[in-house]
């Protein structure tokens, strides 16, 4: 069982053995969204994304409802790569599959959305 924390992605205590990778060794997206907020469907958009930009890397996207209003953070490992609150908003697509693609796979071209 992995969970995400309330922002970070990581193992929670009672499961601390468990690594933020699947059991691929391939890396861990954590999604992290206000339910209140209703913005699950944003999260899923997003999560569907990256799933397709990344289908060979990317063991696992998860979508985590946070307890915390107004958090929508994205979390690649232990790593945030967008938080609404001090990035200013949400991301657009082409902005988060950047930032994920600069922590997983630094040297892989987005095509399109490396364009400036």
């Amino acid at each position: 069982r992995r969970t995400c924390a309330l922002v970070l992605c990581q193992a929670s205590s009672e499961d601390a053995d468990e690594r933020t990778v699947d059991e691929t060794g391939k890396p861990r997206v954590c999604i992290s969204y206000c339910p209140g907020c209703k913005w699950m469907l944003r999260s899923a958009w997003l999560a569907q994304e990256l799933l397709q930009t990344f289908e060979n890397e990317l063991g696992e996207v998860a979508l985590k409802p946070s307890t915390v209003s107004g958090t929508f953070t994205v979390a690649v490992n232990e790593e945030i790569v967008w938080d609404r609150r001090s990035d200013s908003g949400f991301p657009e697509a082409k902005v988060l599959k950047q930032r994920v693609r600069n922590v997983i796979a630094p040297n892989r071209h987005l095509g399109h959305s490396d364009a400036k």
